[in-house]
């Protein structure tokens, strides 16, 4: 079997970053340089797969016993988050990490320390894969990517080893909520589903935020400055303003757990315009509908203050919590459970702080809770994944795949 280092190395190597400005499916036309590679993988292994117009990849393996049992989906997306450049990876390999401080060398003076990240230290003695410092690595997902691909060759170089139906399916655009839109629960064929798209070591997860954007449009009025008495409107203010007006207790770096938040993530003004955007999470329902009219609220306030034209509010639902949908068939989430076990992985079930193409398909009708693929920090330069960590990942596949073939 070709080593999995080098499928994750080869993987990361192409630039996938999707593009949430973009109304196409890809939204990046580089998504279809992997996604066309991974279809032409599992073609050489000899399995049936298919790449639509949308940029998904299905593909099936028939089972090899006489019983019937569920067909088991596994999932991973291609795309990574426009939040970092995923342009000219450069992988460091630090074998034996030693529970020092690694140079990222792309970059003099950066360094990704345990003092900072000391989750590292958990990782002492393995193979740490980091970035150089001038992007992200891509472990978000192509760890995931790499690890359903080597279990595919796993499978298909040992004929021995019995398996239900078993369908494998990757997606562009993830990283933007757009991943599974357009995807076609019915012909992907699956009873039941993974997503390999998980954080660290043996996490494993069936609850996730519900989630909405929030774009304001502030509107300002600009006069000359030595002119401006009771005439501007200063739209940068305006919006500085409304964000202070937003529970500060209630953003990302003071919530954890169950908490919830309200996030700002892009600022761009002048005194004419501004414009902010947001993300809002939580994963009880009830909470998440009081922040989104909280929010909602807030520019009301504004309007009623600085005139109604001041500010435009677009409010869109992204995902919901697939708990509700899980939790019936729940006999996925105790399969994988066992599976982490037999992997000599402790499991770690816990609600996702974000969210997965899996919490969209359970609403489709495929249950999908969401398992470790072995990296941290994803999203930016200090992005890492451990080589045991996505091996073990692989050998979870074949575990529940096997715990299937076996009820």
């Amino acid at each position: 079997m070709e080593n999995i280092l080098d499928r994750f190395l080869r993987y990361v190597s192409i630039d996938t970053m999707s593009d949430e400005n973009s109304d196409s499916q890809p939204s990046a036309a580089k998504e279809w340089d992997l996604l066309e590679l991974l279809r032409n993988e599992l073609k050489a292994l000899g399995v049936e797969v298919t790449l639509d117009e949308y940029g998904y990849v299905m593909a099936s393996i028939p089972s090899n016993i006489e019983k019937k049992v569920p067909a088991i989906g596994f999932i991973a997306h291609v795309d990574t988050s426009p939040d970092a450049s995923g342009k000219d990876v450069k992988p460091q390999i630090i074998e034996n990490y030693d529970g020092g401080d690694i140079a990222l060398k792309g970059v003099p003076g950066l360094f990704l320390k345990p003092a900072d990240f000391p989750e590292m230290l958990h990782y002492k003695g393995q193979t740490l894969i980091t970035t150089d410092g001038t992007t992200l690595l891509g472990a978000d997902d192509k760890a995931g990517v790499a690890e359903i691909m080597n279990a595919v060759q796993y499978i298909v170089e040992h004929p021995e080893f019995k398996h239900g139906p078993i369908k494998i399916g990757f997606t562009p655009d993830e990283e933007i909520g757009r991943g599974v839109v357009k995807f076609d629960v019915k012909r992907f064929g699956a009873d039941f589903g993974y997503t390999m798209d998980g954080g660290e070591i043996g996490e494993l997860e069936f609850e996730n935020f519900n989630a909405a954007s929030a774009k304001i449009h502030i509107q300002g009025c600009n006069v000359h400055p030595g002119y401006a008495k009771g005439k501007m409107r200063n739209a940068i203010l305006i919006a500085s303003e409304l964000n202070s007006l937003l529970p500060v207790e209630q953003r990302p770096e003071y919530t954890e757990g169950y908490e919830g938040f309200f996030h700002i993530v892009a600022f761009n003004g002048t005194v004419e315009n501004a414009d902010i955007a947001y993300i809002i999470r939580d994963h009880d329902r009830a909470k998440f509908e009081r922040k989104k009219d909280f929010i909602s609220k807030t520019c009301d306030f504004i309007n009623e203050k600085y005139g109604d034209s001041t500010v435009t509010l677009a409010l869109k639902d992204q995902y919901y919590n697939m708990r509700g949908q899980v939790e019936p068939h729940f006999h996925v989430v105790e399969k994988a459970i066992k599976a982490i076990e037999m992997a000599g992985v402790k499991p770690k079930v816990q609600p996702i702080r974000g969210g997965t193409d899996g919490a969209n398909l359970s609403f489709k009708g495929l249950p999908c809770p969401n398992i470790f693929a072995g990296g941290l920090n994803f999203h930016g330069k200090m992005e890492f994944v451990p080589l045991e960590s996505i091996q073990k990942a692989s050998e979870v596949i074949l575990n529940i795949i096997s715990l299937y073939a076996q009820d």
